[in-house]
């Protein structure tokens, strides 16, 4: 061992606590990067300057807690961090601005690493997840489970096509990219780093990719095959206790590692032998290979870092001689359209970023690349022409996938290969059926009310039609399909089937069936030549049926031809509910990154309307899975991609994200919606890979809840701003049922009384807000919420909730909030006319009475006087009732002044202290500011509103 020493200076403090610091290079050798878990800031420290006196680090702190890991691109412009703090966050480099929170993990962060572009960053922690990040919008590519502790190493291959990742119980799986599912699994070979948070496994790979280097259990570093992940050999030295970093040089033929016995070896790889090392005063716990020179940067426990220069002996060959080109061929021998440099980003975030065509086209993963290369290479030299043009290169893929029995991806080459921009649109389906299975019972349909199933036997198919609750609809004997019906839909009084084209004549049958009628043989069918059925749906006295002429035929129950509308395009699926019909067909051609542009149709078959017209929203790179109406009737979709919209009329018309499955499943479940209400998703849990259930035994409902997926608050109140939000769309669509009702003349009570509750529930939500608010010293948001409160009585308590907390300028606010209403009212009252008359004073009374709207039991008729609902009404109900109080006053005035008594009252003194009586009911506000306020004499003789009316009368 050497006896120099390494002068280490701080770049972070740990109180004298072990802690997991990292350290990188950026790709000039200009700068370092630092970080520490027990410090929440990055340094970037400048190591070229000449300046004197040296230029300080650049300081960048944007976590709550100690960063864990950090990583930079290739290219050096793009720096990210993870930390305690479970957020992973991106940073322009070198300039070390801010960018994004690219994601959240329950649990801390522990390492992060990108690919060779740069356009994915895998992240991972103690969630014992990992979440392959999209760099470019922050979209999640894939999350990748299958560790069973806390993962500690991630290592993209240099060739992007593996991901290499270790836990803290030694376990190392190696991922195909292309696919996101693990090749190699290689158990307890490193060792197990127990509790200590500062100990890390951790796997690098060779700078060309061909081994992966892996903690050894006999203080050593073994060395396995990237493709068949078979161990190569060791490099075992003087290390006296396991190793817990390592590094490679950029041009792969040294190593360097660092052990728990404090000490830093640096290997020949080609030898197998250490060629120096060096003993520090704490264990060094990252290293990094200076890119462009023979210096090693080290940072230990305690946040000290230096560089160790002329690592390798002059006499042997330079770290940086021969560095591999990073401009690696893919591995099928297949040269690609713009493959030639890194500089094309795949904006799509997609794993295999950087073998991807012009076609969107994932290339095959050839995992014994070293043997077959040469087999690939000889074939491309006979099949491709000087020019490269296109038709030779498919050909030649076409050829390879012959020969060697493989298909790309796991598919045919010929059934995947489309022209660019003409992506396969997605076909028809009914909601809520399953595939053909051979020998097995599937759903033609099943939704909130029951299910219908089908099972092939001796030649025919046997129908069953099932309600979830018998009770709310009739037993329905089983039926023999002799049509081979592969579609259905149900309501209470009926089903609909369809089968596609067959037979001789190509026909295509629609086939109505109720379960009761007052007549015989109500069934009835219905024939199509050259025309297929694609989609039935149900509704109020309709049966609606979609064809492939892109015609929608709507029946009545009585199998009367009431309709033929054309389509825009072709059917994708159509759902019923009451007098509603939603149909989603295609609006043209998919876009060149495979989205698809569906247009939204909902007829009102009763009236002949179409209330909806407008785009699906679906998320990128997904397809339409279900489509149906909540109990309540409002529409709804379902994507691939497990995101639930229901359609809003606010703004014009939207679609609202009310759920979202990668913030409920996990990684082996997946979601098949039933139907929805206002605050569940109905659902049925599939066991991964599969996507729908099985008929026997009977699926189990799962009932989720719907939520927004809202962004992670600075308040943590995520549950209740969740909460507020689906009161006020529930609230809206109550409203929205209230004018639809009030227009039709219909009574109202029913949901005015729900409206009301729902308020209430609103208000609750808002008050405890406030309250997080006022702890997170957010007076501001506390402010805009006070002022949505509806409820007189929750602005109360607002007021005394504030004055609790001891903040008396936000309860003198909230106090002028509802002084503001109040004197908008008494305004609205004072500035009315006169009446002219006794006869229209006692009109314009009673008129007010009937407009106010009192409880059933606070009618005139009663002797008490009457209470006003505890909310607060809109400005026109409150000026109803302040008129009527008025007129009844004005109406006792002139009475006393035809027996004789005559007193002088001026109209506006009498609005005053009839707004000032008024207010009294509402809740014995005083109001000392208000200047309509006018203090009522003691001896003043009161009144009620039935007092005056009877009064009235006898004159």
């Amino acid at each position: 061992m050497k006896g120099r020493s390494l002068k280490l200076k701080e770049a972070h403090k740990t109180d004298g606590v072990g802690s997991s610091c990292s350290i990188l290079w950026d790709n000039e050798a200009r700068r370092i990067i630092t970080s520490s878990s027990s410090d929440p800031a990055l340094s970037i420290h400048y190591v070229d300057q000449e300046q004197q006196p040296p230029k300080p680090p650049r300081i960048l702190k944007h976590h709550r807690d100690g960063v864990t890991a950090i990583a930079l691109s290739p290219n050096s412009t793009c720096l990210a961090s993870g930390s305690v703090d479970h957020s992973v966050k991106l940073y322009g480099f070198p300039c070390g601005e801010f960018q994004s929170n690219v994601t959240r993990f329950t649990l801390p962060i522990r390492c992060l690493a990108f690919n060779r572009s740069g356009s994915l960053l895998a992240a991972a922690g103690d969630d014992e997840g990992i979440k392959l990040v999209a760099t470019i919008d922050g979209s999640i590519s894939r999350v990748l489970k299958g560790h069973r502790g806390s993962v500690t190493g991630l290592a993209f291959d240099p060739n992007n096509e593996y991901l290499a990742s270790i836990d803290e119980i030694g376990t190392v799986i190696i991922w195909e990219l292309s696919s996101g599912k693990p090749i190699h699994t290689l158990e307890a070979i490193a060792p197990d780093c127990g509790s200590d948070t500062s100990i890390l496994n951790i796997v690098s790979w060779s700078p060309d990719g061909e081994m992966l280097a892996v903690p050894g259990l006999k203080h050593d570093v073994v060395m396995y095959d990237r493709d068949t992940a078979e161990k190569l050999f060791t490099l075992k030295g003087e290390h006296s206790k396991p190793i817990c970093f390592s590094s490679w040089s950029p041009n792969g033929k040294y190593i360097a590692t660092s052990g728990l016995d404090k000490q830093v070896l640096v290997w020949d790889v080609e030898q197998r032998q250490d060629i120096d090392r060096q003993k520090f005063e704490d264990r060094i716990c990252s290293l990094a290979w200076k890119p462009n020179g023979n210096a090693l940067a080290i940072i230990d426990i305690r946040g000290k870092f230096g560089l160790w220069e002329a690592v390798v002996p002059s006499s042997m060959k330079s770290p940086i001689d021969g560095i591999p080109n990073s401009q690696t061929r893919n591995t099928s021998g297949v040269l690609l359209f713009g493959e030639d440099d890194d500089k094309t980003t795949n904006i799509s975030g997609s794993l295999d970023d950087n073998k991807e065509d012009s076609f969107g086209e994932s290339l095959p993963m050839n995992r014994k690349r070293l043997r077959k290369q040469s087999v690939l290479d000889e074939s491309m030299d006979e099949e491709s022409d000087e020019k490269g043009e296109l038709l030779p290169q498919v050909k030649l893929r076409k050829k390879i996938t012959a020969k060697y029995g493989k298909s790309v991806g796991g598919e045919e080459v010929s059934s995947r290969f489309m022209k660019h921009g003409m992506m396969k649109m997605q076909g028809a389906f009914q909601p809520g059926s399953t595939p053909v299975q051979a020998g097995k019972r599937r759903f033609l349909c099943y939704n909130m009310l029951g299910s219908v199933t089908t099972i092939e036997n001796d030649g025919y198919s046997h129908i069953e039609v099932d309600f979830h609750d018998t009770g709310r609809g009739p037993r329905v004997p089983s039926m023999t399909d002799y049509f081979d019906f592969t579609m259905a839909s149900l309501n209470e009084v009926g089903s609909v089937f369809a089968n596609p084209c067959k037979g001789e004549k190509n026909m295509s049958t629609l086939m109505y069936r109720p379960y009761s009628s007052w007549a015989n043989n109500s069934e009835w069918s219905m024939r199509f030549e050259v025309e297929e059925v694609k989609v039935v749906a149900l509704g109020v006295g309709w049966i609606a049926a979609v064809t492939s002429l892109n015609f929608l035929r709507i029946f009545t129950e009585g199998g009367l031809q009431r309709h033929i509308i054309s389509l825009d395009g072709p059917v994708v699926t159509a759902a019923g509910f009451k007098d509603q019909l939603a149909i989603i067909s295609h609006a043209s051609d998919c876009l060149p990154s495979g989205d698809q542009i569906l247009d939204v149709k909902v007829f009102n078959i009763s009236n002949g309307t179409q209330p909806i017209k407008c785009r699906a929203t679906l998320t990128p790179g997904s397809s339409l899975a279900w489509l149906g109406f909540s109990e309540e009737g409002q529409l709804s979709t379902y994507d691939s991609k497990g995101v639930l919209r229901v359609f809003s009329e606010q703004y014009g018309g939207s679609w609202l994200p009310l759920f979202s499955a990668s913030r409920e499943k996990s990684e082996e479940e997946n979601y098949w919606v039933v139907g929805l209400s206002a605050s569940k998703l109905f659902c049925i849990t599939c066991k991964s890979p599969d996507t729908y259930p099985q008929v026997m035994p009977k699926p189990v409902l799962t009932l989720l809840n719907l939520s927004f997926p809202l962004a992670s608050s600075d308040l943590g109140a995520d549950e209740l701003e969740n909460e507020f939000m689906m009161c006020n769309l529930y609230l809206s669509q109550i409203r929205k049922k209230i004018e639809e009702m009030e227009a039709g003349g219909l009574d109202t009570s029913t949901l005015d009384d729900e409206a009301f509750n729902v308020e209430a529930a609103l208000d609750r939500c808002i008050l405890r807000l406030i309250a997080s608010c006022c702890n997170g010293d957010k007076l501001v948001r506390a402010t805009e919420l006070a002022r949505l409160l509806t409820l007189e009585k929750s602005i109360k308590g607002a007021v005394k909730l504030v004055t609790t907390l001891k903040l008396p300028n936000l309860a003198e606010r909230i106090s002028g909030m509802l002084e503001e209403r109040l004197m908008v009212e008494t305004m609205e009252t004072t500035t009315r006319p006169n009446p002219a008359s006794s006869d229209t004073i006692a009109t314009n009374g009673v008129q007010a009475l009937r407009s106010s709207p009192l409880p059933e039991n606070k009618r005139i008729s009663e002797p008490s006087i009457p209470h006003p609902p505890p909310e607060l009404r809109t400005s026109n109900q409150v000026s109803a009732k302040l008129h009527s109080t008025v007129s009844s006053k004005q109406l006792k005035t002139e009475e006393k002044t035809k027996t004789g008594e005559r007193k002088t009252m001026p109209i506006r003194n009498t609005c005053e202290k009839n707004v000032e009586e008024r207010i009294n009911q509402v809740g014995q506000l005083h109001r000392p500011t208000n200047p309509f306020a006018k203090a009522s004499s003691a001896g003043e003789e009161k009144s009620s509103l039935l007092d005056s009316i009877k009064k009235m009368k006898k004159v």
